[in-house]
């Protein structure tokens, strides 16, 4: 068994950093190592920001985003299309789905996706507060931007079944051929889908 080469307070640092997604031991020690060396430029900056993470982000009540305010950023802006609620799977696809300006319609964070397999059901995500939302009369289109997987696709049947008497639009997004994508690196599936959700050229 190799011997320890830094104290505990930096193993553990180190421990703490080997959680985070994308980073592994090596990585995690790498980054600390870097932390140390920049202790005054950005550790001592990165702990004062994540204190104030810890006391002021929370989760949106309306739409389960999580911000520094609550109702989130993206609820009270008056610029957003009050009539679209855009449902996604978790907080990073939304960020994904704003990075890319796909969307200037509200959100809806479902905090997951049925999975009879890992032990989720409906009462384990914000389903309710979705179909109550739906009814609200300024909304007229639910968009379902799930995964493309078994999971995500049985959550968006099961959300469909549950508007039907909602008067609302339910659409999903598309699936197909990616943008710069070649045919001939593309699994069956996606390529099934896109022949059959073709459009005119």
């Amino acid at each position: 068994m190799p011997s320890a080469v830094a104290g505990p307070e930096i193993e553990r640092l180190i421990q703490l950093l080997a959680r985070l997604p994308g980073l592994g031991p090596r990585s995690a020690r790498r980054a600390v190592l870097h932390l140390i060396k920049k202790r005054d430029a950005l550790m001592t900056p990165l702990s004062s920001a994540l204190q104030v993470a810890i006391d002021k982000v929370q989760v949106c009540k309306t739409c389960g985003n999580i911000d520094t305010q609550n109702p989130c950023t993206v609820c009270t802006d008056p610029r957003r299309d009050q009539s679209t609620i855009v449902v996604v799977a978790d907080v990073a696809d939304l960020w994904a789905l704003e990075r890319a300006n796909a969307s200037s319609g509200l959100y809806h964070v479902l905090g997951g996706t049925l999975s009879p397999l890992d032990g989720v059901g409906p009462q384990d995500l914000t389903i309710d507060a979705l179909v109550a939302r739906a009814h609200d009369d300024r909304v007229s289109e639910i968009i379902l931007a799930l995964n493309a997987t078994v999971d995500g696709q049985t959550t968006a049947h099961y959300i469909t079944d549950l508007l039907q008497d909602a008067n609302v639009k339910v659409t999903r997004l598309a699936h197909g051929v990616p943008v710069g994508g070649e045919l001939d690196y593309l699994d069956e599936g996606t390529l099934a889908a896109a022949v059959r959700q073709r459009t005119l050229f």
